[in-house]
């Protein structure tokens, strides 16, 4: 058996991790053969995986930590590299499959880069799509590739979404956990400490990824994700929130019919579903048992208590530069909050009111004709000048 080369492009993150641990229990059956490894700063952990699975190079995007990578895979074969433009390098590498998990914004380049040599791109870096997304699908069209998403609401709906009745579809209902706060007042919620809003109750994810869930501003950004996935316009995505996170999501069709994808909390499920498409992947995953769970419960989001799903919704209106700038906004926010340097409920109000700034200037504009890597770089620097200078202001008033 011919076995597809494969990229894991943020290996030491939990998604990268979890892909990793997939393979294990797969082996060969996977149809995969991992030669390229890349991540941020976790040079240890990049170290014992690439002395692991003997990839053909392994990459670590902080230039400081290049001597102890290389050091580290002396004796093993395994090619050392390190630096942004080594990572992107590493993705114009004829890979047949790509993971990409590389968190924030910084993983748009490797990703654009990816979908540019036709490979079948494996989707768990959301920013990639709130930032790019038409510019990425159609480079992955245009190269004959793919992007098979990865995140659990969006692989749901590619699951359940059949082609021929695309026409037909009265929803897009996503469904979120709620987050840590779910069930918390607006005055407990601005007390919340960062460890409080990293434990998430049926997650284990990267501590940005889970303020997000806890802010739910997550929700938002992958609104932007499934309105360029699916070709669907906001007004026809909805957010249900689902504490047990079992039903990942939902297609509402207009005959009235409403169909679903199950499923434990757990990445594994997929992960596979992107290695193995249109195929189904034999491997130990956990049943769902239904009648030891005994009831599902649904209820609508608290826009009021949780904003960012209508500012999300707002910048998808918006268009142009909107998106991106409301991920670069949320990223520096969130640092901020990580840091100490302002409060949770100061996430919210600093990616709204980056927003309105740049509404007010031309910091939005984007020019069609340019390059969308560049140009969602530009709008990404604009938001991430404005969000800081607003966030000086509130760590100042705190």
């Amino acid at each position: 058996m011919t076995l597809r080369s494969a990229g894991i492009f943020g290996s030491t993150g939990s998604i990268g991790v979890s892909t990793l641990e997939l393979l294990e229990h797969t082996g060969d059956s996977s149809g995969v053969q991992v030669t390229v490894l890349t991540a941020g700063r976790n040079v240890k952990l990049l170290i014992e995986q690439a002395r692991r699975w003997r990839p053909r190079l392994a990459v670590i995007a902080d230039e400081s930590l290049f001597e102890e990578l290389k050091e580290g895979l002396a004796g093993t074969g395994v090619e050392a590299a390190a630096g942004n433009a080594a990572v992107i390098e590493a993705a114009q590498s004829g890979l047949d499959w790509v993971m990409a998990a590389i968190v924030g914004c910084a993983g748009l380049g490797p990703t654009l880069a990816a979908a540019r040599t036709g490979a079948v791109i494996a989707l768990a870096n959301k920013e990639s799509l709130v930032c790019a997304g038409p510019a990425l699908l159609k480079a992955a069209r245009d190269a004959g590739g793919a992007v098979l998403p990865v995140d659990s609401e969006h692989s749901a709906i590619f699951q359940v979404l059949a082609p021929e009745a695309a026409d037909r579809v009265a929803r897009l209902i996503l469904t979120a956990s709620g987050g840590p706060f779910r069930t918390w007042s607006a005055q407990e919620m601005s007390a919340a400490t960062p460890e409080q809003a990293v434990a998430h109750p049926k997650w284990n994810m990267g501590a940005k990824i889970s303020v997000d869930s806890a802010t739910m501003m997550n929700k938002g950004l992958e609104m932007i994700e499934a309105s360029y996935l699916f070709a669907t316009p906001e007004t026809k995505i909805d957010v249900l929130v689902h504490p047990q996170s079992i039903v990942h999501s939902l297609v509402e069709y207009e005959d009235g019919s409403t169909l679903a994808q199950l499923g434990p909390p757990d990445m594994k499920s997929p992960i596979s579903c992107a290695l193995s498409w249109p195929k189904r992947l034999s491997w130990p995953a956990q049943r769902l048992d239904l009648a030891k769970l005994g009831s599902l419960t649904f209820e609508a989001p608290d826009l009021e208590r949780f904003p960012g799903i209508a500012t999300a919704r707002d910048a998808l209106r918006r268009g142009e530069g909107a998106p991106a700038a409301l991920n670069a906004a949320n990223e520096c926010a969130v640092a901020a909050f990580l840091d100490r340097r302002i409060g949770f409920l100061d996430i919210a109000s600093t990616v709204a009111e980056t927003l309105d700034v740049m509404e007010g200037g031309a910091d939005l504009a984007v020019d069609p004709s340019s390059d969308p890597l560049e140009t969602a770089m530009q709008v990404d620097r604009s938001a991430r000048r404005v969000a800081t200078e607003l966030l000086s202001r509130s760590a100042y008033l705190n």
